[in-house]
């Protein structure tokens, strides 16, 4: 960890003494580092909140740290509860305390011998607590500082060494928590150390880890969908390499993402999470946030990816999620539809290096598939209808016929209740069926037990747990955990507050806008046109009355030129902000727009668009049916997790709307009854007339936008040629 150098340089003149010998290790006496109380309202300052401090109430550290030195070789090596051992002039961490130097402690051995000392050390016990992850809940407001419990069950009782965290605080918060996940880790007999998971952290989401634009959070970028309608794939490796430093800096070492599927089914909630409906397009994007964050090679600075789901989740049932058992199968009733539109994402994910993939719950059917082109399970049956996690042929396909090296996370649970269809086996036999298929470590499970079990009745081998845990063991040697696993809370708070990734994040948020309707170019709103607006505001979805409220604050503390107007016979213009929702959670599957989804007046924004002109911004989570809300607006916006300032900046003309539609906005519900679940809106093998034709005679379909042309009408967008079908439409 290169950050906590910095602090405790600027409070205490550290000075250690090293006793090096040529024959002989010794153990470097450990230095007391001077702390500022974690209860303080002051800067903090280095924080390692394990020791108790019964002074303050707080929580300080003794620490050992040794700076990285590129001249030598030596990488950075802190540790807070077992000492440092000097050899050859180098430093190494003594993790199991015997004061020798082993060969998996040995920073500059192969990786590969370092882990097989790792394993041949290990119990079966620690194997198994190895092998699985699970959510682990920091301790809430704790007086003393301690997020962890001495005796936490997950590390001390399971021997677990991944965990997921959910929760949301400040990153100076996240990094005193990973920091003691950490020293109880190294207070273990052999001292591995702990990966940090977590779900995406940098955009808004309906039903996973949420983020929004304040003080102390990770920087607030557009969701995916909005990085694939600015169509800027270099933008996306730059954030995932600012994103890694901002996790890097709070002790998250790990991404359970970013999602790979191709959005082909509508009705699918999870929509939010890709990067729409084009596979070139996805490819790209999962390309570059893979090589963000993780690097060209996988390092000390890296934050390490899960891409989900293989072979592709958007294949959906009337999008009917696996999470439930009414979902439990993937179809495929095009021919091919597998190679050519689902698994190109993972293939370019593969490229880049990723660490690791995530199945999805579902099985394939074969009652609902055409022949995909894959190797048959048996001659008269395409697919093992069994969930993809215990699916040998697909996990096959995805090591050998793909050429993945790293290691398959299943996705939490489907190994467990939502073992489609394998419902019926033990939980030693889902167990040992999902590790002889090719997964690695199970999510959902603090149950090391089942694992011991599975080994000791003869289900599954050693030897194949040792393949799992070796792969998963690599990955920790890879990010340095070994050496450094310690974090500084007061970096991750600077490195967050960084004003030029702010900056960055805030021209993402204006590329992700997309113009579909400039009726008589009343946008922009330049200043001219400003003077003679009085301008209603109201937002649509959730707590509306809240959210109206703060949007109009939002607008007056962003351009106090516009004047705002409350009643809206006052109004000569309106801007409705129309948000809709629905959760994956909810297993019911629906794009209107109206109670269902959250939006409880849809009668109210037609009568609002019929009164004055009103723009109106929709936030385009899923494709949502528009046929209601669409045809009385002046100017229409796509938006997708878009802060409002950037949303004002476009209606106000600082800056031009270039994005382009991610995914096409269905006609109309017969229209959505009728398409194909598994091919995107603009494949040849899709039905046609699916896209909403606009009263302009323009169709919202994948790749339209319009932009603003010197105040003249502009009809159809400057990059006209590039909307509908794609070139790569036809491409095998």
């Amino acid at each position: 960890m290169a950050s906590v150098s910095k602090q405790i340089r600027k409070t205490s003149r550290l000075r250690k003494t090293l006793l090096t010998g040529t024959l002989a290790l010794s153990l470097l006496a450990p230095v007391m580092v001077p702390q500022v109380s974690a209860n303080s309202n002051e800067d903090l300052g280095y924080v390692d909140p394990a020791s108790q401090n019964a002074g303050n109430g707080g929580a300080d550290t003794v620490t050992y740290r040794i700076a990285a030195n590129s001249v030598t070789g030596q990488p950075e090596i802190e540790a807070a509860k077992k000492g440092v051992l000097t050899a050859d002039g180098k430093q190494f961490r003594d993790l199991d305390g015997d004061r020798s130097l082993d060969p998996y402690e040995d920073w500059r051995k192969p990786v590969n011998e370092r882990v097989a000392d790792l394993v041949s050390k290990m119990t079966l016990a620690e194997k198994a607590g190895m092998m699985l992850i699970n959510t682990h809940t920091p301790i809430a407001n704790p007086a003393d500082g301690r997020y962890v419990s001495a005796d936490d069950p997950m590390i001390v009782g399971k021997n677990m060494r991944h965990v997921i965290f959910r929760q949301t605080p400040t990153v100076d918060v996240i990094a005193k928590y990973t920091n003691q996940l950490q020293e109880l880790a190294e207070e273990s007999r052999l001292g591995i150390p702990v990966v940090v998971t977590s779900n995406p952290r940098n955009h808004a989401s309906t039903d996973y880890t949420n983020n929004s634009d304040g003080a102390g959070m990770h920087t607030f970028w557009p969701g995916p969908l909005g990085f694939a309608a600015a169509r800027d794939a270099e933008a996306v490796k730059e954030f995932g390499q600012i994103a890694a430093k901002e996790w890097r800096a709070a002790g998250i070492r790990k991404v359970y993402g970013y999602t790979a599927d191709v959005s082909t089914d509508p009705l699918w909630a999870r929509i939010e999470d890709t990067f729409g409906e084009d596979p070139t397009l996805a490819s790209d994007m999962v390309y570059n946030v893979i090589t963000g964050f993780q690097g060209e090679k996988l390092g000390s600075d890296s934050v390490s990816i899960t891409v989900k789901h293989f072979p592709g989740g958007g294949a959906r049932d009337n999008g009917l999620d696996p999470h439930f058992v009414e979902g439990k199968f993937n179809p495929y009733p095009t021919e091919g539809s597998l190679l050519k539109y689902h698994i190109p994402p993972f293939q370019a994910a593969i490229k880049a290096n990723v660490t690791s993939v995530m199945p999805y719950y579902a099985f394939p059917s074969n009652e609902y598939s055409a022949d995909q082109g894959l190797p048959w399970y048996k001659p008269d049956q395409q697919f093992e209808e069994v969930g993809f996690a215990l699916n040998k042929g697909i996990l096959d396909f995805l090591r050998n016929g793909l050429g993945f090296k790293g290691y398959v996370n299943s996705d939490t649970g489907a190994v467990g209740g939502n073992a489609w269809g394998a419902e019926d086996l033990s939980p030693e036999a889902k167990v040992a069926k999902a590790i002889q298929a090719g997964t690695d470590i199970i999510s959902g499970s603090s149950d090391p037990q089942v694992i011991i079990n599975a080994v000791k009745s003869g289900l599954l081998s050693e030897s194949e747990v040792n393949e799992s845990v070796s792969l998963l063991l690599t990955e920790m040697m890879n990010l340095g955990l070994f050496e450094d696993p310690y974090v500084n809370p007061l970096q991750a708070l600077e490195v967050v507050a960084d004003p030029k990734a702010k900056a960055l994040a805030d021209e993402a948020h204006l590329k992700s806008v997309v113009l579909l309707r400039n009726d008589k170019n009343i946008l922009p709103l330049k200043d001219a046109k400003l003077q003679k607006v009085k301008l209603y505001v109201e937002m649509f979805g959730g707590d509306a009355a809240a959210a109206t409220a703060n949007l109009k604050q939002t607008i007056k503390n962003h351009d106090a030129s516009i004047t705002i107007v409350d009643n809206l016979s006052e109004a000569t213009h309106a801007f409705v902000w129309v948000k809709p929702a629905q959760s994956n959670w909810d297993n019911n599957p629906r794009i209107t727009v109206g109670p269902e989804t959250g939006v409880a007046n849809v009668d109210r924004i037609v009568e609002i668009q019929k009164t004055v002109p009103t723009i109106t911004a929709i936030n385009f989570i899923s494709p949502w049916l528009i046929n209601q809300i669409e045809p009385n607006a002046a100017a229409v916006l796509a938006t997708y997790g878009t802060k409002p300032e950037a949303v004002i900046d476009v209606i106000r003309g600082e800056f031009n709307p270039i994005g382009k539609l991610p995914m096409a906005i269905p006609a109309s519900a017969e229209a959505v009854d009728k398409e194909v679940g598994d091919v995107p809106s603009f494949a040849p093998e899709e039905t046609p007339n699916y896209s909403y034709l606009n009263k302009a005679g323009n169709k919202y379909e994948y790749g339209f936008g319009l932009s603003y042309n010197q105040g003249k009408a502009v009809g159809k967008p400057d990059h006209a040629g590039e909307i509908g079908t794609p070139a790569h439409a036809q491409k095998k």
